[in-house]
């Protein structure tokens, strides 16, 4: 069932957001089945503007964090399976554009994007959860899916290279254990949110863990910069 509409909230900075994104992959309708190959070629996104600000900019592209609301239809019947006003107390979604945290025909449908623009966008189960389907959202087998979407703000994404340079305090292009420490210090006191003293250290093993994949104890520009930005 639809959900009350929430209390329009400035979005945070995308370097606070960014730290969520670096730690902790979302699970926002992230695909468990990949679309089936061979049919995505002949099947595509279609998209309808509802609304288009005056100003539009900027647009949404690859790597950008996105703020968005939306709902999720089943085109045979109508019938809504997903509703984010009804989820973390109705605040928009929090996500990374174009690198798999939803379903490839959402990655597609909201490129290009911008803050204030509306959307309804008709997605087939290629682009989504093809023949598997997805039983835990209510999805069956081969489903088209249809989505409402109204986007809030487009910021930097995470991985940007502007967010790699801040945290690169001395500019050798690789982020040490004290770099990414104090980094987690300043957004800790950021967000004011309390925490149990082991979350840094806990924190901050997770970080290189699942980012140096060399092992040397830095997490180097390639290693971070996981949209494959030039500017690095």
């Amino acid at each position: 069932a639809a959900g009350t509409v929430p209390r329009r909230r400035p979005p945070r900075s995308d370097m606070g957001r960014g730290l969520t994104v670096l730690l902790l992959p979302l699970a926002l309708l992230a695909a468990p089945a990949r679309g089936e190959g061979g049919t995505a070629a002949a099947e595509e996104v279609k998209i309808e503007v509802l609304h288009l600000p005056e100003a539009c900019s900027p647009k949404s592209k690859k790597g950008d964090l996105l703020n968005a609301h939306y709902d999720g239809f089943l085109a045979s019947d109508g019938s809504k399976f997903y509703c984010s006003r009804t989820q973390n107390e109705g605040h928009p979604k929090w996500f990374v554009l174009g690198v798999g945290q939803v379903i490839k025909g959402l990655d597609i449908a909201m490129m290009n994007m911008c803050p204030g623009e509306k959307r309804k966008v008709t997605i087939p189960p290629s682009l989504a959860y093809g023949q598997q389907g997805y039983a835990q959202g209510k999805i069956p087998p081969n489903a088209t899916l249809i989505f409402e979407i109204e986007l809030y703000a487009v910021n930097k994404g995470p991985r940007s290279v502007e967010a790699f340079n801040q945290i690169d305090k001395d500019g050798d292009k690789k982020l040490s254990e004290l770099e990414i420490s104090q980094y987690l210090k300043e957004e800790f006191a950021r967000d004011g949110k309390k925490r149990h003293p082991s979350a840094h250290d806990e924190i901050l093993a997770d970080i290189f863990k699942k980012n140096d994949h060399d092992g040397d104890g830095f997490i180097s520009a390639k290693e971070y910069n996981v949209y494959q930005h030039d500017e690095l």
